[in-house]
C-alpha cells in the first residue's frame, strides 16, 4: 500500500493543502475565539524576519514609530461618515468595563486614522510641523464571518503608517514612494514575490480615502490577494477631527493625509506563492533559518562535525541551525524541515566524516549532491542567492503565463473562473461592467497603464483593469 501523502496534493485540494501547510509547518493555530489565531514560533520568526525589515524601509523615508491605544471612542469613527459605514459591519464594540456600563461605548482598534487625527490635530500647529510622519506595529480587530489563517482573521497584526502634508502633492507622492519603495521593493526584493503596482477603482478604495494604491500578487491556484496598500486620504479627515495649521502665509489651512499598512497576511501569501506539495519554501533572505545542519547519527564524531560546519557557515554569514536531536529519527527530521522550507540541508552521518563530504540539498531549486565539507561556507551564500532569484522568477513567470488580455466582461469572468487574471481595458469595462463581474464574485484587483505604471487618475487615457477571483 502507498504511503499517504504528509500534506495534501495542491491540485486536489487547493485550501486544504494550505491549511495542512500552516499545521504541519507549525505556523500558527486556531485561537479559542472563532476568527482568531496563535501563532507559533517558527511563524513568529517569519513575521519578526518581515518586520524588522520593513521598519528599516520605513524609517529610510524619515517615518518614526510611535503608538496609539487600541480602545478608540466610538463617537470619534462617526465624525467621518464614509470611514464609520465602510467599517461598520466588521466593528467589536466594548460597551461594559470594570463590571459597569460605559457612558459611552469603545471600539477596538479596526485601524487608527481617527485616534490619530485627534492627535495631529493637537500636534499640528504650524507649517515647521510638517511633514508629520508615524507609524505603529500593533494589533487591530475586524470581526471576520469567514476567517482563514493569516488571510482573514478577527484580529490580525500590522504596521500603519499616517502622515499629515502640507499641500496635496507632497501627500500623493508620500503615498507612491511608501507604495514603491518601501512595499513592493521589500515584496520583490526580500519575498522574492511579484506584485502588479496600481490604484483601485472607486468601489474597491479605503473608506474615506480620494485614492488607494495596491499591490496585488498571483498565488499559486491562481487567485490574487491584496499584499498591501497606501491611501491618499486627502483633507476628508482633517475636517473632520479639525486638523489645521498656520501656513507660511498666515492663514489657517486643513493638512493633507495619508495612511498606509501591511500585515501578518504575507505570511499567508508566503505559503500560497512558493509552497509546493511538500510544504514552505522561504527565501532565503527572508528565512530564519537559511540552512540547517542535520546530524544523522548520534556518535560524538558526526555531532562534533555537524557544530563545526554550523559554526563555518555562521561564520560565512549565513544564519544556520545545527539539528543535533539523534533521539528523533532522521526521516522524521528531515521532512520537518523540508516543511518548514528552509532553503539547504546540509546533511552528516559516519560514512560522510570518511570522504570528507556531506550530503547537501536545496530545497527551493531541488536535487542532492555530496559536497565537500571544506568547501560549504564558500558555496552557501551563492546559492541562497540564486535560489531568491529562481523564486521570484518562478513567481512572475506563472503570473505572465497565466494572465490574459481581453475586450469583453464575461471574457474577463471566464479567464477568472479558469484560476487567471484578465486584463481589460477600464474604458470597456467601465463600473457597470465592474458591477456585474461582481455577481459571479470576481473583482477589478486594481487599474495599471498600459506600460505596467500606476495611473494617476481613474480615467487616465489607456488605463487597464486587472480582473480576478481573490482571497
Amino acid at each position: 500500500m502507498a504511503k499517504a501523502p504528509v500534506l495534501t496534493p495542491r491540485a486536489d485540494d487547493f485550501p486544504r493543502w494550505y491549511q495542512d501547510v500552516i499545521s504541519k509547518a507549525e505556523l500558527a493555530d486556531n485561537g479559542p475565539v472563532r476568527g482568531t489565531m496563535v501563532i507559533r514560533p517558527y511563524g513568529y520568526g517569519l513575521w519578526e524576519r518581515m518586520q524588522r525589515d520593513m521598519d528599516a524601509r520605513i524609517k529610510a523615508q524619515g517615518v518614526e514609530n510611535a503608538y496609539f491605544p487600541l480602545f478608540i471612542p466610538q463617537s470619534y469613527l462617526s465624525r467621518e461618515a464614509e470611514h464609520v459605514e465602510g467599517f461598520a459591519p466588521e466593528l467589536a464594540v466594548v460597551t461594559h468595563g470594570g463590571g459597569k456600563e460605559l457612558e459611552e461605548p469603545v471600539v477596538v482598534r479596526p485601524t487608527s486614522e481617527t485616534i490619530v487625527n485627534d492627535y495631529f490635530s493637537k500636534w499640528v500647529q504650524s507649517y515647521r510641523d510638517l511633514p508629520l510622519l508615524i507609524n505603529q506595529w500593533a494589533n487591530v480587530v475586524r470581526w471576520e464571518m469567514r476567517p482563514r489563517l493569516f488571510l482573514r482573521t478577527s484580529e490580525f497584526l500590522w504596521q500603519e503608517g499616517h502622515t499629515a502634508h502640507a499641500t496635496y502633492e507632497d501627500a500623493r507622492d508620500f503615498a507612491a514612494r511608501i507604495h514603491r519603495h518601501v512595499y513592493a521593493d521589500f515584496m520583490e526584493n526580500v519575498l522574492a514575490m511579484d506584485v502588479v503596482l496600481g490604484r483601485k477603482t472607486p468601489k474597491e478604495r479605503f473608506a474615506g480615502a480620494l485614492n488607494t494604491l495596491t499591490l496585488e500578487g498571483m498565488m499559486g491556484d491562481g487567485k490574487a490577494l491584496q499584499m498591501g496598500t497606501s491611501h491618499e486620504l486627502g483633507q476628508n479627515f482633517a475636517k473632520a477631527f479639525d486638523t489645521r495649521y498656520l501656513s507660511r502665509d498666515g492663514g489657517r489651512e486643513y493638512v493633507w493625509q495619508t495612511s498606509w499598512g501591511s500585515t501578518t497576511r504575507m505570511i499567508g501569501a508566503l505559503v500560497m506563492m512558493h509552497g509546493d506539495d511538500h510544504g514552505l519554501r522561504v527565501p532565503p533572505r527572508l528565512a530564519p533559518v537559511q540552512a540547517v545542519v542535520l546530524a544523522i547519527k548520534g556518535d560524538e564524531a558526526v555531532l562534533a562535525k555537524a557544530r563545526e560546519v554550523g559554526d563555518r557557515l555562521a561564520a560565512a554569514g549565513v544564519r544556520v541551525k545545527v539539528d543535533d536531536r539523534t533521539d528523533t529519527p532522521f526521516g522524521r527530521r528531515a521532512v520537518d524541515w523540508e516543511l518548514k522550507g528552509v532553503p539547504l540541508r546540509i546533511e552528516i552521518g559516519p560514512r560522510d566524516l570518511e570522504s570528507g563530504t556531506a550530503m547537501l540539498v536545496r530545497r527551493i531549486a531541488g536535487g542532492k549532491e555530496p559536497v565537500a565539507v571544506d568547501a560549504l561556507a564558500e558555496l552557501c551564500p551563492g546559492l541562497l542567492e540564486e535560489d531568491q532569484a529562481l523564486l521570484l522568477r518562478q513567481s512572475r513567470e506563472r503570473r505572465e503565463a497565466r494572465t490574459a488580455d481581453v475586450r469583453t466582461p464575461e471574457e474577463a469572468a471566464e479567464v477568472a473562473a479558469g484560476g487567471g487574471w484578465a486584463r481589460i481595458p477600464w474604458a470597456d469595462l467601465g463600473p457597470e461592467g465592474e458591477a456585474k463581474l461582481a455577481e459571479q464574485a470576481v473583482t477589478v484587483r486594481c487599474l495599471v497603464g498600459e506600460d505596467g505604471s500606476v495611473p494617476r487618475s481613474d480615467d487616465a487615457p489607456g488605463t487597464v483593469a486587472v480582473v480576478a477571483r481573490a482571497y
